[in-house]
């Protein structure tokens, strides 16, 4: 996960360098002394004279309210004054405040031709504003090439921004071919100035092994600096890396902490995460009510797996009321978004009729939705669905076919269950030597039923037949499924 381009508008507070007048250097040493009166006393008939450095840090008086009350549009005036004379700080500054509408209209094309002044003679605060402004498209066609040219300037002379904003555009191939290897060099520079994004962005690629070798210390080392510095996602991010213990060693208690921190700054992944923590009582004390609240917070934000469990609570009546009406509704939450198992846990809401009217085609609907994406329990009740005839016509070829899916997953019922079309001949050809190897399948695997069915085949069959059947399971099991059948 990688940030959004940071926009950076800033003001110097340096005072100008310029070869100065004694009149100039007498108002400087008041304004370093904090005697504002006697500074603007000596540069005010100076910047009236057209004295570029006394018009300039006058402008900045007036923006800064010092000495005379906050006044936008008197530091405008005497920024353009400066700014005319070709002064790149008051060209850039002049150019902050059209960008942000302070003291005049707010207008990007006008902030645009100052920063391209001020970024001609080599500013760097200006030449990454440009950039951003081309990146955005504020005021110009957006032009990622732009963008990157006036980055790359600006990065050139070590502006972390500039150098942060620069490795986004190689990591996203934007203005660039993509080039993670470049897009960790310019993270790298910005980190090492700690940039906080950058040091974020720069855990990532380690933890991917996105243009550097994959290495969980070195994204832990990257994430904790950012995290130390308050950023919620390297929060996030260094509470997975302890609860799973990647380059650090697994620590629940130190996973809450981050995750905590995040989740006290609104992300919603770690609210969701935190919340699964009091849940299952790792690192804390269990405690429902706790995981109730991180799961709502979260699932307010819209987030499905937190949803989907928020809606688990309510289902189960843990740290909450019981309330069947409630967890359909936060199921449904998570199901509209695609959670394959709030869609199957959505299907069994409508097919019992809690929380909802029964209705075996609503049911069906959501059993095929989590199907389509592989849930195995989906695929088994969808069968049972064609099998039975509920929700949909009866249809034993479909039935079989989602069994099939669920059996080789390694769901028993499922399986029992396509032994039991085998062997009645319902949606495949009668065998009872597939029933056989279904049904002992699934006895392996915990049907408690499946065995006696295996054994009322057996009595139908010949030795020969019950040994290529037991030959046929071993091998569809060693396969992993994926060889099951003649």
């Amino acid at each position: 996960m990688f940030k959004h381009l940071t926009v950076i508008l800033a003001f110097l507070m340096t005072l100008s360098s310029s070869v100065m007048a004694q009149d100039f250097q007498k108002g400087l040493a008041a304004y370093n002394a904090g005697d504002y009166a006697t500074t603007l006393q000596e540069w005010t008939p100076l910047a009236e004279a057209g004295d570029v450095a006394a018009q300039y840090n006058l402008g900045l008086m007036y923006y800064y309210g010092q000495g005379v009350p906050q006044d936008y549009a008197e530091a405008v005036k005497w920024y353009r004054l400066a700014a005319d004379q070709g002064d790149a700080d008051a060209q850039y500054n002049l150019g902050v405040m059209l960008k942000n509408g302070q003291g005049v209209p707010q207008d990007y094309e006008e902030a645009i031709k100052w920063y391209r002044l001020a970024a001609e003679q080599g500013y760097a605060s200006a030449q990454y504003n440009l950039g951003v402004m081309y990146d955005n498209g504020d005021g110009v066609p957006q032009d990622y090439k732009e963008a990157v040219k006036w980055y790359r300037l600006a990065a050139e002379q070590g502006f972390d921004s500039a150098q942060f904003n620069l490795g986004v555009m190689y990591d996203n191939g934007d203005g660039v071919p993509q080039d993670y290897a470049e897009a960790v060099k310019w993270y790298r520079l910005a980190a090492e100035q700690g940039n906080v994004v950058a040091q974020y962005n720069l855990g990532v690629m380690y933890d991917k092994g996105q243009g550097v070798l994959q290495d969980y210390a070195e994204a832990v080392k990257w994430y904790r600096l950012s995290a130390e510095q308050g950023d919620a996602s390297a929060q996030y991010n260094l509470g997975n890396m302890y609860k799973r213990g990647d380059g650090a060693p697994q620590d629940y208690k130190e996973a809450v902490k981050w995750y905590r921190l995040a989740a006290e700054q609104g992300d919603a992944m770690a609210q969701t995460n935190l919340g699964v923590m009091y849940d299952n009582g790792d690192g804390v004390p269990q405690d429902y009510k706790e995981a109730v609240k991180w799961y709502r917070l979260s699932a307010e934000q819209g987030d499905a797996s937190a949803q989907y469990n928020l809606g688990n609570m309510y289902k189960r009546g843990d740290g909450a009321p019981q309330d069947y009406k409630e967890a359909v509704k936060w199921y449904r939450l998570a199901a509209e978004q695609g959670d394959a198992s709030a869609q199957y846990n959505l299907g069994n809401m409508y097919k019992r009729g809690d929380g909802a009217p029964q209705d075996y085609k609503e049911a069906v609907k959501w059993y095929r939705l989590a199907a389509e994406q592989g849930d195995a329990m989906a695929q088994t009740n969808l069968g049972n669905r064609y099998g039975n005839g509920e929700g949909v016509p009866q249809d034993y070829k479909e039935a079989a076919k989602w069994y099939r899916l669920a059996a080789k997953q390694g769901i028993a019922v499922a399986q029992n269950n396509l032994g039991i079309m085998y062997e009645y001949g319902n949606g495949v050809l009668q065998d009872n030597t597939m029933a056989h190897m279904w049904y002992n399948i699934a006895s392996a695997n915990g049907h408690e039923k499946a065995g006696g069915y295996r054994d009322e085949r057996a009595g139908l069959m010949t030795s020969a037949d019950i040994s290529k059947a037991q030959a046929m399971a071993r091998e569809c099991m060693n396969s992993g499924y994926t060889k099951c059948g003649y």
